[in-house]
């Protein structure tokens, strides 16, 4: 068997082994577990049962991740997106009036749209097509939007009116314990201690449970049903021309998240051979099925996440891993309390809800991935400019899709109007259109 398993996932080819594998796939699991309690407390708004909407986020997840890792043999976890399901459940369900089931409907329609454009193989032409600034910029940018989703969850960094964040109360007990987590992982990678984020995120948990800040809430439970939410989308509704926008939208930003996420965490893993990512095909189609099984189940968008980084990090560097965090998700169904401590854990302070245990993870993982900045090169300007608003804009517009918009419209423009015109691809000014047409549309919404 474990030769079986050596063998159909090229793990010596891969230089890694079953141990660290599963270590990568729980680090990625616990690092993305949140997703399991924010994704139902957010479309629940639009009226979807929260218990279902639990389930539906769980078996959507695990269905994705698995057929990433026994189709694709990458260690990249699939799960609803944020931001995604923002726009499913604040502008197309609360602000237009749809019904979630209409909108479901559209996620469905999104997908299968997805689905074709990946037979096509145009999507694996978008992630061949982005230059080498970019493609560096993007692991940056996606680094630093990682460690600033830490820094917040960790209540070091919070709003203000006047300079729009500012340093958050440390003399809070969940950001003292965050401060404390992110000491003890670093010191286990300094170590070389094998699992150290794995082992940074249980040791921060067990240190928080005596000091109330983590509350032990169960252990087991048995999964509730799905049926309200299973099956419940409108396809016909969403037939609609008046939804053709929403659709696109879902397409669009479902489309550059995967394709940013895809080569960010392929730089961090070495998996990109000559600026290309192999089996991109099979990876792109694993994240579009993911989203049609999302939306049958009852839950938005499924895109890949950069929480993967994390497993990574930890030396995944095959598919069994993403087997691991899938199966996870399904054993999440019955230790939901359990997972809601170590992956939930929110803290409220002051109207914030904060994940001081996965927060330290976050923040070294982003630092990590800051690695490809070397490969710039900052001396041409028309490659560094467009690279460092990759990296700027990604953390400060908390949003992968920006960022590369917006690295793809100053690249194209730069070359354009220095006589470099000719070394553009023609690929590369027609996304640079789309992204320009996006902003306008997006602002006349």
């Amino acid at each position: 068997m474990r030769n079986a398993i050596e063998k159909f996932f090229k793990l010596q080819e891969l230089n890694t082994n079953i141990h660290t594998e599963v270590i990568a796939g729980i680090t990625t699991f616990m690092a993305m577990a949140y997703i399991i309690f924010v994704n139902p407390s957010m479309i629940s708004q639009t009226g979807m049962d929260f218990q279902s909407a639990m389930m539906a986020t769980c078996i959507s997840a695990a269905i994705a991740t698995i057929m990433m890792g026994l189709y694709a043999n990458y260690p990249i976890a699939l799960a609803p997106g944020m931001g995604e399901n923002a726009f499913f459940t604040y502008y197309v369900c609360l602000t237009l009036g749809i019904s979630w089931q209409v909108a479901l409907g559209a996620v469905f329609i999104e997908g299968i749209l997805f689905i074709i454009l990946t037979l096509t193989n145009l999507r694996q032409a978008i992630i061949e097509a982005i230059p080498a600034c970019i493609r560096y910029g993007t692991a940056c940018g996606i680094g630093l939007l990682i460690a600033f989703i830490g820094l917040i969850d960790a209540g070091l960094i919070v709003s203000h009116p006047a300079t729009l964040v500012t340093l958050g109360d440390v003399t809070s007990p969940p950001t003292i314990l965050a401060v404390l987590g992110l000491i003890i992982t670093g010191i286990l990678l300094i170590k070389n201690i094998r699992g150290a984020i794995l082992w940074g995120i249980l040791v921060t948990a067990a240190v928080g449970i005596p000091f109330g800040i983590v509350k032990y809430q169960g252990f087991m439970s048995l999964p509730p049903s799905m049926m309200p939410t299973f099956l419940q989308m409108d396809i016909g509704g969403a037939l609609n021309w008046g939804l053709l926008s929403v659709i696109f939208i879902f397409l669009f930003m479902d489309i550059f998240d995967t394709v940013g996420t895809l080569a960010g965490v392929g730089e961090l893993g070495g998996f990109m051979k000559q600026g290309k990512l192999p089996r991109a095909g099979k990876a792109m189609l694993s994240d579009a099925v993911g989203t049609c099984v999302g939306a049958a189940c009852g839950t938005p968008t499924v895109t890949s996440y950069i929480e993967s980084a994390a497993g990574i990090s930890s030396g995944g560097r095959s598919g069994l891993a993403s087997v691991i965090t899938g199966l996870a998700f399904l054993a999440a169904l019955f230790f939901s309390p359990l997972v809601k401590m170590i992956g939930g854990g929110y803290q409220v302070v002051g109207g914030a809800l904060l994940r001081p245990i996965t927060a330290p993870a976050l923040i070294i993982v982003g630092s990590m991935m800051l690695h490809s900045i070397t490969k710039i090169d900052w001396k041409d300007y028309s490659d560094s400019i467009p690279a460092f608003l990759v990296i700027i804009v990604m953390p400060l517009t908390f949003s992968i899709a920006t960022g590369i918009a917006v690295g793809f419209i100053s690249y194209s423009a730069l070359k354009l109007f220095t006589g470099q015109g000719k070394k553009v691809s023609w690929l590369v000014y027609l996304l640079s259109a789309l992204f320009i047409f996006r902003f306008l549309y997006l602002k006349s919404l």
